[in-house]
């Protein structure tokens, strides 16, 4: 099992954007919220917000909430996939990409196994308490 390291606390604040996009989807009750820091790993943004929901409906309402959030920020979305009433939605607003998933389609993307490198920002019980998980045989 793999144990946190301590957050180094030299560790860049969260682009403003990114943290409205985190306390929508904690509004809307999202689940397991982490954050993903992309930079220097070859990704094609900045940041994954990713969190669970509990259904459909609840997918759509963190959907609303973050476009909401942004939107006042004069901030849209580029692109999305998937739909309110599917197992997950993506919003690609460029430096960052919001994953909003069912805990089904959550697991079986596994988006955290496959960018495991990557700096790991849990955004569930307040913002934030980053944390870089430690690979095998980093142990």
């Amino acid at each position: 099992m793999r144990t946190p390291a301590p957050f180094h606390p030299a560790h860049p604040a969260l682009p403003e954007s990114v943290r409205s996009a985190v306390e929508a989807a904690r509004e809307k009750h999202g689940q397991d919220i982490v954050v993903l820091d992309l930079r220097g790993l070859g990704a094609f943004t900045d940041y994954f917000l990713i969190c669970s929901a509990g259904g459909a409906r609840q997918i759509g309402a963190i959907q609303d909430a973050i476009e909401d959030a942004l939107a006042r920020r004069h901030i849209r979305a580029a692109h999305r996939e998937g739909g309110k009433s599917e197992e997950w939605v993506l919003l690609d607003y460029g430096h960052f990409v919001a994953h909003i998933f069912s805990a089904r389609a959550r697991l079986y993307y596994d988006l955290e196994r496959l960018w495991r490198d990557a700096q790991r920002t849990d955004c569930s019980d307040g913002l934030p308490a980053a944390r870089r998980e430690k690979r095998a045989g980093d142990e």
